[in-house]
Formats: structure tokens, C-alpha cells, sequence
């Protein structure tokens, strides 16, 4: 493809992508397919010849589209936002065009300091205190890595850097190893599972503190496992903050976490991937309370600030621990302005960078800060009206407080009959939901997530919802009252055990309580 062809073909594509995204209403939502579906539609290997665009982007409907969950319908709902926006992506096409990699200053001195401008633009707007800024005579600073999930891993491999250095100098004689076998890193019973995997990869153990009555970790509770981790002869020396939890959108009370970590020395995380996005907005910053004596932050602007995936903020105090982390200086890689300027490959686990900083800052300079705001709003305002009408229905429970723009609920009874509605809702395709568990009881997620969602869209889905539930607690029904038959002269007496009773008793064959479409969806699944 030549320089014409691309201008000719590049065009074609984008009134393509504009297509998608102004009918992605019209589209199912969960592709109706079975794993290994493509093989069929692709030959087993890879042409010989080149092969013209048209015949490569006929593929494109016909291969790729019937496969895709597509995550901007406003009928999606399942995990958090992974949103684009077209000032975005014309960020992404002049990002893929310099193609640099800024792994340090002098690779692409533009790449490193519009993320220091950027990220500087990102703090302020959040209300981050100045700490966390790039400035003159400061050690801290933000960096855009690719996912939540990797600066969880960084900040807790940067804080094990720290905890290592205090121990060798207090006991000279222990080593390394010894030190990193007694290291603790702590986090809430509804943290993501990426700090789980963190503490796999950094070889260290990680302590679970149970949750209260509203899903947050506390103060008091960490304390307590703190000190008795101590006397056990352990060193604590990392906790993981979640603000936004994947199950409930719950948070932990930073105040009490932060004072915590402050006072025992230790290093601080705070994992806001979703939630954050929404603290430009003054009035949701209260959650923020006590960040000032955090170490480390970071969220998601490609979750709910109109940034594609992937685009992840994260600032630090102390750069230096970063520095201590994953500093390797080659010969190759030094210039003549090594240690006056940022480089960032120190900051990250990887040693390049893409020019990520583009995107967001044509996405903040197109939208502003208002126009940002009003989004984030709009998204609490309807999940606001969802919540509404599950309350307004008795059949119906949200047995986890609402936060921003996600809602959990449930139907009254037991996991199994939720269980149900959440696959059946989902094999159909009008919309798509995830499952969490808080506390024993299966939910539903429902997330506002793409910025066409209207009111309308959540009448629609509401309307779907309840047409599904009908359906199941009509069959539940008829298969409860089946059940009723005489043993011998006398009437088994009633239960309100549900179907869990049911099963237990072997009153009926579990094949009467579910219909053939639903044992189908529910294959291989365990019964609650």
C-alpha cells in the first residue's frame, strides 16, 4: 500500500469507524459464539501472495464483527468503561505515525515532557496535592503506564526496594533473601485480583483484612493484623488502598489507611482505577480524603475519561524508590543529559514507551474540563435512574450501597435464581452483565459505561431485565408447585427453601427446574 492507497483507503476507514460507533446501538452486544469459532472462517495459514485491502477488509463484517463484545454499545454493562472518543483516536493515529519509543529523554524529548505536562494537567485537575507533581527540586511526579494492574505491581516492587534498604541497615548481617521471606503486603477482601498477582510476582506474602458492613477495609482492622504480623517476627511493608472496588464500587477509608501506613512505615498504594476519573468532579473527592500521606496513586482515564485503552495514570512521592527498582543504565542508553532529565524507562517495568501522552492531551484540550465533568455526572444521573427503578420493585434487592455509576442487584432468593438471570440475560445479547460476589451472595453489575447511553437506552435495558426475570420466576413457579405432590396419605409440609431445599430433598429431578435453554447456559456450573 502506497501513500495514495493509505490517503484513499485511510479515509474509507474512518467513515467506516464513524459508521460503527453511531449504529453500535443496532448491534448485539455479547456475540453468540463458542470458543474456536474463527478457525473456520480463516484459512490455516498465511497467504503467499499480498492480498488486496478490499479483499482484507470484506473480513472485517464478515470474520471480525460477529466475534466482537462490543464495549461502546450503550447497552453494555458488564466490568467498568473502556471508552474511546474521536479526539482519541486521532491521538492514537499521530502516535502510531511518530512511532517513537521513549524510553528515555533524549530517545524523544517531546514524549517524555508532554507526559510531565499532562500528568501535571491530570493531578491538578483531581485535586492530587503538589507532592505528587513534577516540580522544580521535587521527587515526585506521574508517569502513564499501561494498566492498573502493572502499577500495582510497581508500586508494590518499589516499596519492597524501600523495605529491603531500612532492614539491611538496621541488621547488617541478614540478607536480601531473608528480609524479602518475612516481607507482609496487606489489602481488603474485595481488592482486585491484580494485587494477588503482584504478591505472587514480588515473592512476597499478602494478608487479606476482611471488609465492614459496607465493603471498606479500615483503619483499625489493618492496624490489628500489622502488629500481629510484627510479633510473629514478619515485616509488614506494603498496603493496597482500593477506591472503587470491582465488586461493589465500595472504598476504603483512606484517612485511616494512610495515618496506618504513615506511622508504621509503610508504603502506601492507592488503586483507583475506575473511581478516579470521577474526582474532577469537586464533589466525589471526599473519597480522596487522606491521600496526602499516600505514596503512590493511580487510575484509569481510559475507564472513564473518553481515553482509549491503554492509558493508565499513576503518581509517586518518591521517585527515587522507582529509580531503586528498576534502574539499569547501559552505555547505550546514557546521553549527554542523563540525570538532569526524566527518563522514564526507570519508572516502569518495561523499557520503552509509547507516546500515550498525545491522546489524553488532545482529549483534555477538546473537551475541557467542564465537558469532561458533564460526562462523569451524566453517568451517576442514569445509574442513578437504574438504581431507581430496581428499587421500585420488590422482587428485587441491591444489597450494596450505590457508587458513581455502578449498581449491583439481585432477585430475592437464593444465588441460584440470580445465577440464572445473569446467564439467560446475557445468551440473549441485548445486554451484556458480569457477576461479583460480595460476601456469599451472587450480583449482577451493572455499570453505566458508553457516553451514548441515554435514559432511553436504560428504560430499554430495564425493560429486558424484567421481561428475563418474569420468565425465570414463572418457571420457578410452575416447577415449585409440580413439587407438591403427596408422599403416601399425607402432604410433604411447605418450605420456602427454594430450589436449594428442593435439591436437597430430591423432592424433583433438577431437570424439572430448569428449562432445556437454561440447563444448556448452566452446564457444567455448580449449584449454590
Amino acid at each position: 500500500m502506497n501513500s495514495e492507497e493509505f490517503r484513499i483507503k485511510g479515509k474509507e476507514l474512518i467513515d467506516y469507524i464513524a459508521d460503527y460507533l453511531e449504529n453500535i446501538r443496532d448491534r448485539r452486544v455479547f456475540p453468540d459464539k463458542k470458543p474456536g469459532f474463527i478457525r473456520g472462517s480463516i484459512p490455516d495459514a498465511a497467504p503467499i501472495k499480498g492480498e488486496s485491502w478490499e479483499t482484507i477488509f470484506r473480513d472485517v463484517e464478515k470474520v471480525i464483527m460477529p466475534g466482537v463484545t462490543h464495549w461502546q454499545s450503550p447497552h453494555m454493562h458488564a466490568y467498568f468503561p473502556a471508552l474511546n472518543s474521536y479526539p482519541s483516536m486521532l491521538g492514537e493515529m499521530l502516535s502510531n505515525a511518530i512511532n517513537c519509543l521513549g524510553f528515555t529523554w533524549a530517545s524523544s524529548p517531546v514524549c517524555t515532557e508532554l507526559e510531565m505536562v499532562v500528568m501535571n494537567w491530570l493531578g491538578k485537575m483531581v485535586g492530587l496535592p503538589e507532592e505528587f507533581l513534577h516540580r522544580k527540586g521535587g521527587d515526585g511526579g506521574g508517569v502513564i503506564q499501561t494498566t492498573a494492574s502493572e502499577c500495582t505491581l510497581i508500586s508494590l516492587l518499589a516499596g519492597r526496594f524501600i523495605a529491603i534498604k531500612m532492614f539491611e541497615s538496621l541488621y547488617p548481617d541478614a540478607s536480601k533473601h531473608e528480609i524479602n521471606g518475612k516481607l507482609v503486603a496487606y489489602c481488603s477482601d474485595q481488592a482486585h485480583s491484580s494485587v494477588e498477582k503482584a504478591a505472587l510476582i514480588g515473592l512476597v506474602t499478602l494478608r487479606y483484612i476482611e471488609c465492614d458492613e459496607d465493603f471498606s477495609m479500615r483503619g483499625d482492622k489493618l492496624l490489628k493484623a500489622v502488629k500481629q504480623d510484627r510479633d510473629q517476627g514478619l515485616i509488614p511493608f506494603w498496603v493496597c488502598a482500593t477506591l472503587g472496588t470491582t465488586g461493589s464500587c465500595a472504598f476504603d477509608k483512606l484517612a485511616e489507611i494512610s495515618e496506618v501506613c504513615y506511622n508504621e512505615l509503610l508504603w502506601c498504594h492507592v488503586d483507583a482505577a475506575y473511581a478516579g476519573s470521577a474526582f474532577i468532579c469537586p464533589e466525589y473527592r471526599v473519597w480522596l480524603k487522606g491521600v496526602e500521606k499516600a505514596n503512590s496513586i493511580a487510575f484509569n482515564p481510559s475507564k472513564w475519561l473518553m481515553v482509549h485503552f491503554d492509558c493508565t495514570a499513576m503518581w509517586v512521592k518518591n521517585s527515587s524508590a522507582l529509580h531503586g527498582a528498576f534502574n539499569v543504565n547501559p552505555l547505550y542508553l546514557t546521553h549527554e543529559y542523563s540525570g538532569l532529565a526524566i527518563d522514564y524507562m526507570h519508572w516502569q517495568i518495561p523499557l520503552s514507551k509509547r507516546f500515550r501522552s498525545l491522546k489524553l492531551w488532545f482529549v483534555i484540550r477538546n473537551y475541557g474540563i467542564t465537558g469532561l465533568q458533564e460526562h462523569i455526572r451524566k453517568g451517576v444521573f442514569l445509574a442513578e435512574k437504574f438504581e431507581s427503578f430496581v428499587r421500585n420493585d420488590p422482587r428485587f434487592e441491591i444489597p450494596a450501597k450505590r457508587y458513581l455509576g455502578l449498581v449491583v442487584f439481585r432477585l430475592v432468593g437464593d444465588n441460584f435464581i440470580t445465577e440464572t438471570l445473569c446467564k439467560r440475560l446475557n445468551s440473549r445479547g441485548n445486554i451484556h452483565c458480569v457477576p461479583a460476589n460480595l460476601k456469599g451472595k451472587y450480583v449482577i453489575r451493572f455499570t453505566v459505561t458508553s457516553p451514548r447511553t441515554t435514559l432511553e437506552d436504560i428504560v430499554v435495558d430495564w425493560k429486558e431485565i424484567v421481561t428475563v426475570a418474569n420468565e425465570i420466576l414463572q418457571e420457578r413457579e410452575k416447577y415449585l408447585t409440580r413439587a407438591k405432590v403427596p408422599l403416601g396419605a399425607k402432604d410433604p409440609k411447605p418450605t420456602n427453601q427454594g430450589i436449594k431445599g428442593l435439591r436437597r430433598s430430591n423432592a424433583v429431578n433438577l431437570n424439572l427446574l430448569i428449562d432445556s435453554k437454561c440447563k444448556y447456559l448452566l452446564n457444567g456450573s455448580a449449584m449454590p
